[in-house]
Protein backbone atom coordinates (compact mmCIF):
# COMPACT_ATOMS: atom_id res chain seq x y z
CA UNK A 1 0.00 0.00 0.00
CA UNK A 2 1.30 3.23 -0.98
CA UNK A 3 1.68 5.93 1.57
CA UNK A 4 -0.57 8.77 1.54
CA UNK A 5 0.81 12.01 2.48
CA UNK A 6 -0.74 13.81 5.32
CA UNK A 7 2.23 15.85 6.93
CA UNK A 8 0.54 17.88 8.63
CA UNK A 9 3.37 19.89 9.74
CA UNK A 10 4.80 20.85 6.88
CA UNK A 11 1.00 21.93 5.24
CA UNK A 12 -1.37 24.37 6.41
CA UNK A 13 -4.87 23.44 7.21
CA UNK A 14 -6.00 24.83 4.11
CA UNK A 15 -3.68 22.44 1.90
CA UNK A 16 -3.75 19.78 3.86
CA UNK A 17 -6.13 18.21 1.14
CA UNK A 18 -5.68 17.99 -2.30
CA UNK A 19 -9.76 18.21 -2.78
CA UNK A 20 -12.62 18.72 0.04
CA UNK A 21 -16.14 19.06 -0.47
CA UNK A 22 -18.35 20.06 1.91
CA UNK A 23 -22.20 19.43 2.15
CA UNK A 24 -22.47 19.50 -1.82
CA UNK A 25 -25.77 19.50 -3.65
CA UNK A 26 -26.96 19.26 -6.76
CA UNK A 27 -30.72 17.93 -8.48
CA UNK A 28 -31.68 17.96 -11.82
CA UNK A 29 -35.36 19.07 -11.44
CA UNK A 30 -37.06 16.84 -9.39
CA UNK A 31 -34.31 14.21 -9.54
CA UNK A 32 -31.84 14.54 -6.21
CA UNK A 33 -28.38 13.33 -8.03
CA UNK A 34 -25.75 15.19 -4.78
CA UNK A 35 -27.64 14.84 -1.46
CA UNK A 36 -25.58 16.23 1.06
CA UNK A 37 -22.27 15.00 -0.28
CA UNK A 38 -18.60 15.17 2.24
CA UNK A 39 -15.46 14.08 1.16
CA UNK A 40 -11.55 14.91 1.85
CA UNK A 41 -9.14 12.98 -0.64
CA UNK A 42 -5.68 13.66 0.47
CA UNK A 43 -2.65 14.40 -1.61
CA UNK A 44 -0.96 11.65 -2.97
CA UNK A 45 -3.66 9.14 -2.77
CA UNK A 46 -5.57 6.91 -5.46
CA UNK A 47 -9.14 7.57 -4.26
CA UNK A 48 -12.00 5.79 -5.70
CA UNK A 49 -15.72 6.66 -5.61
CA UNK A 50 -17.28 3.26 -6.31
CA UNK A 51 -20.76 3.22 -6.73
CA UNK A 52 -23.43 2.44 -9.84
CA UNK A 53 -24.67 4.59 -13.01
CA UNK A 54 -27.37 6.98 -11.66
CA UNK A 55 -25.40 7.50 -7.91
CA UNK A 56 -24.48 10.92 -8.50
CA UNK A 57 -20.41 10.16 -9.62
CA UNK A 58 -20.43 12.35 -12.26
CA UNK A 59 -22.25 15.17 -11.66
CA UNK A 60 -19.89 15.11 -8.32
CA UNK A 61 -16.91 15.24 -10.66
CA UNK A 62 -18.15 17.68 -13.48
CA UNK A 63 -18.66 20.23 -10.14
CA UNK A 64 -15.41 19.44 -9.06
CA UNK A 65 -13.94 19.98 -12.67
CA UNK A 66 -16.01 23.22 -13.04
CA UNK A 67 -17.62 22.46 -15.28
CA UNK A 68 -20.92 22.36 -13.66
CA UNK A 69 -22.01 24.49 -10.68
CA UNK A 70 -23.57 23.29 -7.62
CA UNK A 71 -27.01 24.13 -5.90
CA UNK A 72 -25.51 24.02 -2.61
CA UNK A 73 -21.89 23.11 -0.68
CA UNK A 74 -18.18 24.00 -1.74
CA UNK A 75 -15.39 22.53 -3.06
CA UNK A 76 -11.86 23.04 -2.26
CA UNK A 77 -9.25 22.12 -4.74
CA UNK A 78 -5.70 22.60 -3.39
CA UNK A 79 -6.97 25.31 -0.92
CA UNK A 80 -8.58 26.98 -3.73
CA UNK A 81 -12.57 27.21 -3.88
CA UNK A 82 -13.69 25.72 -7.31
CA UNK A 83 -16.85 28.03 -7.41
CA UNK A 84 -15.03 31.28 -6.83
CA UNK A 85 -11.57 31.06 -8.52
CA UNK A 86 -12.24 28.46 -11.68
CA UNK A 87 -9.61 29.31 -13.47
CA UNK A 88 -6.74 28.60 -10.80
CA UNK A 89 -8.53 25.19 -10.20
CA UNK A 90 -8.38 24.20 -14.22
CA UNK A 91 -4.69 24.82 -13.78
CA UNK A 92 -4.27 22.28 -11.09
CA UNK A 93 -6.01 19.44 -12.31
CA UNK A 94 -6.27 17.06 -15.56
CA UNK A 95 -10.05 15.94 -16.38
CA UNK A 96 -11.08 12.82 -18.28
CA UNK A 97 -14.79 12.58 -19.08
CA UNK A 98 -16.97 9.76 -18.88
CA UNK A 99 -18.11 10.69 -22.96
CA UNK A 100 -15.45 10.97 -25.45
CA UNK A 101 -14.26 14.13 -25.49
CA UNK A 102 -12.23 14.04 -29.06
CA UNK A 103 -12.99 15.65 -32.11
CA UNK A 104 -13.23 12.96 -34.63
CA UNK A 105 -11.85 15.22 -37.45
CA UNK A 106 -8.81 16.27 -35.70
CA UNK A 107 -5.39 14.24 -35.37
CA UNK A 108 -4.39 12.97 -32.26
CA UNK A 109 -0.97 15.37 -33.06
CA UNK A 110 -3.78 18.27 -33.65
CA UNK A 111 -5.52 17.60 -30.49
CA UNK A 112 -2.60 17.89 -28.25
CA UNK A 113 -1.48 21.48 -29.92
CA UNK A 114 -4.76 22.43 -29.28
CA UNK A 115 -4.88 21.16 -25.27
CA UNK A 116 -1.39 23.29 -25.08
CA UNK A 117 -2.89 26.48 -26.49
CA UNK A 118 -5.58 25.99 -23.91
CA UNK A 119 -3.08 25.84 -21.08
CA UNK A 120 -0.93 28.53 -22.54
CA UNK A 121 2.16 26.46 -22.31
CA UNK A 122 4.93 28.11 -23.87
CA UNK A 123 5.85 26.84 -27.20
CA UNK A 124 8.90 24.57 -26.80
CA UNK A 125 7.88 23.41 -23.52
CA UNK A 126 4.69 22.33 -25.04
CA UNK A 127 6.22 20.90 -27.42
CA UNK A 128 8.04 18.53 -24.81
CA UNK A 129 5.22 17.91 -23.25
CA UNK A 130 3.21 16.53 -26.62
CA UNK A 131 6.40 14.33 -27.49
CA UNK A 132 6.15 13.13 -23.87
CA UNK A 133 2.93 11.96 -23.50
CA UNK A 134 2.97 10.31 -26.82
CA UNK A 135 6.22 8.36 -25.62
CA UNK A 136 4.37 7.67 -22.31
CA UNK A 137 0.58 6.76 -23.70
CA UNK A 138 2.41 4.69 -26.90
CA UNK A 139 0.25 7.21 -28.77
CA UNK A 140 3.11 7.14 -31.77
CA UNK A 141 1.80 5.12 -34.67
CA UNK A 142 -1.61 6.21 -34.74
CA UNK A 143 -0.85 10.55 -33.40
CA UNK A 144 -1.15 11.60 -37.44
CA UNK A 145 -4.35 9.81 -37.94
CA UNK A 146 -7.77 11.09 -37.76
CA UNK A 147 -9.48 10.67 -34.13
CA UNK A 148 -12.44 8.95 -36.12
CA UNK A 149 -10.49 6.27 -37.03
CA UNK A 150 -9.39 5.37 -33.77
CA UNK A 151 -10.36 2.43 -31.25
CA UNK A 152 -11.92 2.99 -27.87
CA UNK A 153 -9.05 2.32 -26.65
CA UNK A 154 -6.69 4.29 -28.89
CA UNK A 155 -8.90 7.29 -27.85
CA UNK A 156 -8.83 6.90 -24.18
CA UNK A 157 -4.93 6.76 -24.33
CA UNK A 158 -5.32 10.56 -26.12
CA UNK A 159 -7.74 11.70 -23.61
CA UNK A 160 -5.34 10.53 -20.60
CA UNK A 161 -2.60 11.98 -22.96
CA UNK A 162 -4.10 15.80 -23.20
CA UNK A 163 -4.93 15.25 -19.59
CA UNK A 164 -1.24 14.95 -18.57
CA UNK A 165 0.02 17.65 -21.09
CA UNK A 166 0.01 20.30 -18.46
CA UNK A 167 1.38 17.91 -15.79
CA UNK A 168 -0.81 18.61 -12.89
CA UNK A 169 -1.07 17.53 -9.76
CA UNK A 170 -4.63 16.70 -9.37
CA UNK A 171 -6.34 13.89 -11.68
CA UNK A 172 -10.54 13.84 -11.59
CA UNK A 173 -11.40 10.69 -13.88
CA UNK A 174 -15.28 9.77 -14.49
CA UNK A 175 -14.82 5.73 -15.27
CA UNK A 176 -11.98 5.71 -16.85
CA UNK A 177 -11.94 1.82 -17.38
CA UNK A 178 -14.87 2.33 -19.62
CA UNK A 179 -14.19 0.90 -23.25
CA UNK A 180 -10.54 -0.02 -22.65
CA UNK A 181 -8.61 -3.14 -24.42
CA UNK A 182 -6.64 -4.97 -22.23
CA UNK A 183 -3.78 -3.45 -23.51
CA UNK A 184 -4.86 -0.20 -22.91
CA UNK A 185 -6.19 -1.15 -19.35
CA UNK A 186 -3.02 -2.10 -18.66
CA UNK A 187 -0.87 0.59 -20.04
CA UNK A 188 -3.36 3.38 -18.42
CA UNK A 189 -3.16 2.05 -15.29
CA UNK A 190 0.79 1.81 -14.68
CA UNK A 191 0.49 5.12 -16.00
CA UNK A 192 -1.63 6.39 -13.34
CA UNK A 193 -0.44 4.14 -10.95
CA UNK A 194 3.13 5.77 -11.47
CA UNK A 195 1.57 9.42 -10.98
CA UNK A 196 0.35 8.86 -7.35
CA UNK A 197 4.39 7.47 -6.66
CA UNK A 198 5.19 10.62 -7.53
CA UNK A 199 2.85 12.45 -5.01
CA UNK A 200 -0.28 12.92 -7.16
CA UNK A 201 -3.04 12.92 -6.54
CA UNK A 202 -5.98 10.85 -8.25
CA UNK A 203 -10.13 10.77 -7.63
CA UNK A 204 -11.97 8.58 -10.06
CA UNK A 205 -15.10 7.15 -10.35
CA UNK A 206 -15.83 3.74 -10.69
CA UNK A 207 -18.75 1.09 -10.97
CA UNK A 208 -15.98 -1.92 -11.20
CA UNK A 209 -14.71 -3.88 -8.18
CA UNK A 210 -11.68 -5.17 -9.83
CA UNK A 211 -10.17 -2.40 -10.92
CA UNK A 212 -10.88 -0.34 -7.61
CA UNK A 213 -9.45 -3.51 -5.52
CA UNK A 214 -6.47 -3.23 -7.34
CA UNK A 215 -5.88 0.36 -7.85
CA UNK A 216 -7.04 2.18 -5.01
CA UNK A 217 -5.89 3.40 -1.63
CA UNK A 218 -9.12 4.72 -0.95
CA UNK A 219 -12.53 4.19 -1.52
CA UNK A 220 -16.24 6.04 -0.52
CA UNK A 221 -19.28 4.19 -1.62
CA UNK A 222 -22.04 6.12 -2.98
CA UNK A 223 -25.44 5.62 -4.01
CA UNK A 224 -28.58 7.99 -4.39
CA UNK A 225 -25.87 11.06 -3.96
CA UNK A 226 -24.49 9.83 -0.33
CA UNK A 227 -21.31 8.25 0.88
CA UNK A 228 -22.43 5.68 2.57
CA UNK A 229 -18.78 4.14 4.06
CA UNK A 230 -15.34 5.09 3.15
CA UNK A 231 -11.98 3.46 4.55
CA UNK A 232 -9.10 1.57 2.74
CA UNK A 233 -10.42 -1.78 0.78
CA UNK A 234 -8.70 -4.01 3.42
CA UNK A 235 -10.79 -1.43 5.94
CA UNK A 236 -13.98 -1.58 4.68
CA UNK A 237 -14.20 -5.56 4.56
CA UNK A 238 -12.22 -5.99 8.31
CA UNK A 239 -15.30 -4.25 9.13
CA UNK A 240 -17.71 -6.67 7.41
CA UNK A 241 -16.79 -9.78 8.86
CA UNK A 242 -13.69 -12.37 8.16
CA UNK A 243 -16.02 -14.73 5.52
CA UNK A 244 -19.61 -14.84 3.80
CA UNK A 245 -21.80 -17.76 2.76
CA UNK A 246 -24.80 -17.19 0.42
CA UNK A 247 -27.91 -19.48 1.42
CA UNK A 248 -30.69 -20.24 -0.78
CA UNK A 249 -32.95 -22.02 0.25
CA UNK A 250 -35.24 -22.31 -3.09
CA UNK A 251 -34.40 -21.44 -6.29
CA UNK A 252 -37.23 -18.66 -5.90
CA UNK A 253 -38.53 -18.62 -2.10
CA UNK A 254 -40.06 -15.87 -0.59
CA UNK A 255 -39.72 -13.15 1.87
CA UNK A 256 -41.50 -15.01 4.86
CA UNK A 257 -39.61 -18.02 3.92
CA UNK A 258 -35.86 -16.10 4.39
CA UNK A 259 -37.16 -14.47 6.99
CA UNK A 260 -37.76 -17.77 9.01
CA UNK A 261 -34.47 -19.41 7.72
CA UNK A 262 -32.71 -15.75 8.92
CA UNK A 263 -34.35 -16.15 12.56
CA UNK A 264 -32.84 -19.70 12.83
CA UNK A 265 -29.41 -18.76 11.86
CA UNK A 266 -29.02 -15.27 14.19
CA UNK A 267 -28.67 -16.78 17.26
CA UNK A 268 -26.05 -19.00 16.14
CA UNK A 269 -22.08 -18.36 17.26
CA UNK A 270 -20.32 -16.60 14.73
CA UNK A 271 -22.85 -15.13 12.49
CA UNK A 272 -22.07 -11.22 12.58
CA UNK A 273 -24.92 -10.87 10.00
CA UNK A 274 -28.20 -11.71 7.86
CA UNK A 275 -28.39 -9.78 4.95
CA UNK A 276 -31.88 -10.90 2.56
CA UNK A 277 -31.19 -9.83 -1.09
CA UNK A 278 -34.83 -9.45 -2.32
CA UNK A 279 -33.47 -8.53 -6.05
CA UNK A 280 -31.45 -12.37 -5.84
CA UNK A 281 -34.55 -14.57 -5.01
CA UNK A 282 -34.39 -13.58 -1.33
CA UNK A 283 -31.31 -14.89 -0.95
CA UNK A 284 -29.75 -14.47 2.52
CA UNK A 285 -26.14 -13.29 3.01
CA UNK A 286 -24.26 -14.37 5.87
CA UNK A 287 -21.66 -12.80 7.52
CA UNK A 288 -19.45 -14.54 9.52
CA UNK A 289 -17.36 -13.12 12.17
CA UNK A 290 -14.92 -16.82 12.20
CA UNK A 291 -13.67 -18.65 10.24
CA UNK A 292 -14.61 -22.56 9.05
CA UNK A 293 -18.41 -21.83 10.26
CA UNK A 294 -20.26 -23.26 7.38
CA UNK A 295 -20.75 -27.03 7.86
CA UNK A 296 -22.14 -25.96 11.16
CA UNK A 297 -25.01 -23.45 9.52
CA UNK A 298 -25.93 -26.14 7.06
CA UNK A 299 -26.39 -28.45 9.83
CA UNK A 300 -28.31 -25.87 11.30
CA UNK A 301 -30.72 -25.77 8.20
CA UNK A 302 -31.15 -29.55 8.26
CA UNK A 303 -32.20 -29.94 11.82
CA UNK A 304 -34.69 -27.56 11.67
CA UNK A 305 -36.16 -29.41 8.58
CA UNK A 306 -36.12 -26.68 6.62
CA UNK A 307 -35.14 -27.11 2.49
CA UNK A 308 -31.78 -25.93 0.78
CA UNK A 309 -31.56 -25.34 -3.05
CA UNK A 310 -27.35 -24.29 -2.71
CA UNK A 311 -24.85 -22.40 -0.54
CA UNK A 312 -21.67 -21.33 -1.02
CA UNK A 313 -19.10 -19.44 1.17
CA UNK A 314 -16.23 -17.08 0.08
CA UNK A 315 -13.94 -14.31 1.67
CA UNK A 316 -15.64 -10.67 1.94
CA UNK A 317 -15.47 -8.57 -1.11
CA UNK A 318 -16.41 -4.95 -2.10
CA UNK A 319 -19.60 -6.04 -3.51
CA UNK A 320 -20.56 -7.07 -0.06
CA UNK A 321 -19.43 -3.99 1.73
CA UNK A 322 -21.51 -2.54 -0.66
CA UNK A 323 -24.47 -5.02 -0.28
CA UNK A 324 -24.70 -4.17 3.66
CA UNK A 325 -24.04 -0.64 3.03
CA UNK A 326 -27.14 -0.42 0.53
CA UNK A 327 -29.13 -3.94 0.94
CA UNK A 328 -28.51 -4.49 -2.44
CA UNK A 329 -25.52 -5.64 -4.57
CA UNK A 330 -23.62 -3.48 -7.01
CA UNK A 331 -24.85 -5.38 -10.07
CA UNK A 332 -28.62 -4.88 -8.63
CA UNK A 333 -28.13 -1.45 -8.30
CA UNK A 334 -26.86 -1.28 -11.56
CA UNK A 335 -30.00 -2.81 -12.93
CA UNK A 336 -32.32 -0.68 -11.03
CA UNK A 337 -31.36 2.49 -12.49
CA UNK A 338 -31.65 1.35 -15.99
CA UNK A 339 -34.66 3.02 -17.23
CA UNK A 340 -34.58 5.56 -14.38
CA UNK A 341 -33.08 8.76 -15.69
CA UNK A 342 -32.58 10.70 -19.38
CA UNK A 343 -29.55 11.22 -19.30
CA UNK A 344 -29.56 13.24 -22.37
CA UNK A 345 -31.58 15.67 -20.31
CA UNK A 346 -29.73 16.25 -16.92
CA UNK A 347 -26.45 16.74 -19.63
CA UNK A 348 -28.05 19.16 -21.29
CA UNK A 349 -29.12 20.58 -17.66
CA UNK A 350 -26.18 20.70 -16.85
CA UNK A 351 -24.75 22.43 -19.60
CA UNK A 352 -26.81 25.68 -18.90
Amino acid sequence: MRRVMLEENHESPRNRYAIQINHLRKAYKNIEAINGLSLKVPHGCFFALLGPNGSGKTSTLRILATLAAADSGSVIIDGIDAHKNPREVRKRIGYVGQEASIDKILTGEEHLRFTADLHHLPRNQGKERIEAVIEQLDLREWIKRRAGTYSGGIRRRLELACALLHNPEIFIMDEPGVGLDPESRHLIWNILKGCVNQGKTILMSTHQLDETESLADQIAIVDKGRILAEGSPSELKEKIGKEKLTIRTKEFCTSEEAEAVSTILKSKIGVEEIIINPCQGYALTVILNQLEKTPEIIDTIHYAGLPLFSYSNSKISLDDVYLRSTGRTLIDAELATVGTRDLRKERKQAMR
